[in-house]
């Protein structure tokens, strides 16, 4: 790994350990892989997730800051910009540059000046404000648009089964 890439990566968490972040706590995994991190989302302002604590992981690539982390929801989601599978789909994670569908501006992408904190902070606010027109879980996208008690339902639900599991 780059060295540059580790010495960012511990500027950032001795920064997040200092000054903690309302909303999300933030640590490695395994203090001897710095590229994996735990973040646990919680306080939630938003009736939807209030009480809910929510965990994921923070992948890096070796050549952060340059490629974008990725990140995936450990906790059961259901959000029309979260994967079944528990991975994030937002702007700020896709890689730099043009995209090739023309449906995000180069300036919504991956750029290298975002943190860990700027990406939680984000995904926070996708949470929140979901992005139905480019979902990656289409039935939550649909069932957001057209059956919003339904979709609160289950989301109410896997909030409570979230903080029951810690």
């Amino acid at each position: 790994m780059p060295e540059q890439s580790a010495l960012l990566l511990r500027k950032q968490l001795l920064e997040l350990t200092k000054r903690p972040v309302q909303g999300f706590s933030a640590g490695l995994v395994d203090d001897s892989n710095v590229l994996v991190w735990e973040i646990t989302i919680m306080d939630l302002q938003d009736p939807l997730y209030e009480g809910g604590i929510f965990k994921a992981e923070l992948i890096f690539d070796k050549n952060y800051p340059l490629v974008p982390p990725e990140m995936i929801f450990k906790t059961k989601m259901y959000h029309p910009n979260v994967f079944p599978d528990g991975k994030v789909c937002i702007s700020i994670l896709h890689s730099p540059g043009e995209d090739k569908y023309g449906y995000e501006q180069a300036s919504e992408r991956w750029l290298p000046v975002h943190t860990v904190e700027s990406i939680v902070v984000s995904v926070i606010s996708m949470l929140m404000s979901p992005n139905d027109e480019s979902p990656a879980n289409v039935d939550a996208a649909k069932e957001w648009r057209e059956n919003y008690p339904s979709y609160k339902k289950k989301v109410q639900r896997l909030t409570r089964d979230s903080a029951d599991a810690w």
